[in-house]
């Protein structure tokens, strides 16, 4: 039977609730025991597919087609655990799918309520398809004392009645603040926020205290003695150099000796920790350097790419280098070419991600141009592969006036809305004025590789399954002028219509792919394409 951790935040936000989950998670599994991580989000958006970066974040995609929070990410890159639909539920899921059983009877005249009813579905969703798990942990977004989250606390009290208390687990993750002109560290936010999570039923197991400074013996025991835990369950967490290293450093403190402990179970043998240690080698000892320019418009917020920049260094992990990620924003590009030239000349690789909306477009399609020409390794991802279609039409193909119907009506759509394409699960359709929430396609789908090309060596296949989320494809139309002009359409959809991956055989390494790579790229299984891009970075900075 499943046992739960809950895990909750206080005194501020951002305190690596989701590093934390995944980091225990990741030391769990280390010590041989089957995982999963759910994330319950109180915001009322259904999911976050609709939310600005700037809001939320990247979005994060299974492969099953659900839009999650950026947390997920964490949870598979540390466990290797593919996320599934049902990992992450929001409140305004659970509020959207209580409405429609009220709508339909379902409650046979029943006063529809927060208890039982929301938190019947909480319950539930914490505790569906979990049959064949050890530890299921569950993480609480937001901070205790949020309004919107006091459904999800009080569905976990509940659940520690459920199941009782060897099944359930609560870890509270808090602040213990630095206060320079006093000199120390005040124990007194991490009092309040335990008391207020108290007063709401719910009493910690264990305290996970986030600190700039080492947290003193006489602290740590005040901090247990207030909060009504045992002074080694108050957990030391210092800022790590690496988000790779937390895993090591909650070891090291204790965190999951206390878990097992806090369920009464007799911790084994040490867990077995050499891939993170080499993980760790590997990016404190690096053989040499790249730096990579990533043209995009979320530039200001680095969590709107923290998938694309964990695969980057990922890549530099199987390369053994450091990789040193320029982020540039596509808008300056749009001044002139003296600006292009300025900030690219330095760079030794060139990315496009993805994003959505026609701001900036203008300055990625230069920035691929400058890597197309200048023959400097170029990756293209999702809207990036589709500036590097256009560019090549304008530029290379004839089609001055190429574009995208994204950007507004056009007489050359080289990308546009498909409504129809064909799946294993038969024909799937889309419209073109749809909810922007329901009209992507979302999740893994297959893709064919033409067998002597530079992507079927990179994969090693000739058939892979890639993560998609995205409203506009390129117009298979237009295949065999781009052709001509050098940019080999290199991978299809099974059914031959839709264009997966382009590439230049005649370019070092330029290689554009519709789908999002770096979703399933993982420190200890870094992403071929990720590798390969690498790679080509390294050679090109011998060569500048």
């Amino acid at each position: 039977m499943a046992r739960y951790i809950f895990i909750t935040g206080g005194v501020v936000s951002s305190l690596g609730k989701g590093l934390m989950a995944a980091s225990l998670a990741a030391l769990l599994q280390a010590r041989g025991y089957k995982v999963r991580i759910r994330k319950f989000d109180p915001y009322l958006n259904v999911d976050p597919g609709t939310m600005s970066p700037y809001q939320h974040g990247e979005v994060y995609v299974t492969d099953d087609g659900a839009e999650t929070d950026l947390d997920l990410g964490h949870y598979e890159r540390f466990t290797g655990v593919s996320a599934r639909q049902s990992d992450n539920v929001t409140s305004g899921r659970i509020y959207r799918d209580i409405i429609a059983k009220e709508r339909r009877g379902d409650y046979l005249g029943a006063t529809v309520q927060v208890i039982p009813h929301v938190t019947n579905e909480i319950k539930e969703f914490a505790q569906t398809d979990v049959d064949d798990l050890d530890f299921v942990l569950c993480e609480i977004g937001g901070t205790v004392g949020d309004i919107e989250s006091l459904p999800f606390i009080e569905a976990i009290r509940q659940m520690r009645n459920d199941l009782g208390r060897d099944r359930t687990v609560f870890i509270h993750v808090t602040l213990v603040p630095y206060i320079a002109a006093a000199g120390e560290l005040k124990t007194k936010p991490t009092q309040h926020s335990v008391k207020e999570l108290t007063a709401l039923g719910v009493q910690p197991d264990i305290l996970l205290c986030r600190c700039e400074h080492p947290l003193p013996e006489g602290e740590r025991a005040k901090i247990a003695a207030f909060c009504n835990v045992r002074k080694e369950a108050v957990i030391p967490a210092l800022d790590a150099k690496s988000i790779y290293a937390v895993p090591l450093q909650y070891h090291a403190e204790g965190l999951d000796y206390e878990v097992l402990r806090a369920f009464g179970i007799t911790p084994g043998v040490a867990p077995d920790l050499r891939r993170w240690e080499d993980i760790l080698d590997r990016q404190q000892n690096p053989e040499g350097e790249v730096t990579i320019g990533v043209v995009g418009k979320y530039v200001g917020l680095a969590d709107a790419y923290k998938s694309l920049n964990e695969a980057l260094a990922h890549g530099g992990f199987a390369n053994r280098v450091k990789v040193n990620v320029k982020w540039i924003d596509a808008e300056l590009f749009e001044q002139g070419d003296s600006d292009i030239t300025a900030a690219l000349e330095p760079m030794h690789a060139i990315l496009v991600p993805g994003g959505f909306g026609e701001r900036g477009s203008e300055g990625k399609i230069a920035a691929v141009r400058f890597a197309r020409e200048r023959k400097v390794p170029f990756f293209g991802i999702c809207l990036g592969m589709q500036m590097a279609c256009i560019e090549g039409a304008r530029n290379t193909a004839g089609i001055a006036d190429a574009s995208s119907t994204e950007f507004g009506p056009t007489n050359e759509p080289v990308v546009g809305i498909i409504t129809e394409w064909m799946t294993e699960e038969g024909l799937q359709t889309r419209e073109a004025g749809g909810d922007l929430g329901g009209t992507m396609r979302l999740g893994a789908y297959e893709a064919r590789l033409t067998g002597n090309s530079h992507v079927a060596g990179v994969y090693g296949a000739n058939v892979i399954s890639e993560r998609h989320r995205h409203r506009y494809e390129v117009n298979g139309a237009y295949k065999e002028p781009l052709e001509k002009g050098g940019l080999i359409f290199s991978g299809m959809s099974p059914d031959g219509l839709l264009p997966e991956i382009v590439e230049r055989p005649d370019h070092p390494w330029f290689i554009g792919v519709q789908f999002h790579p770096e979703l399933k790229s993982k420190p200890f299984d870094p992403h071929p394409l990720f590798a390969s891009f690498i790679e080509a970075a390294v050679e090109q900075s011998r060569l500048v």
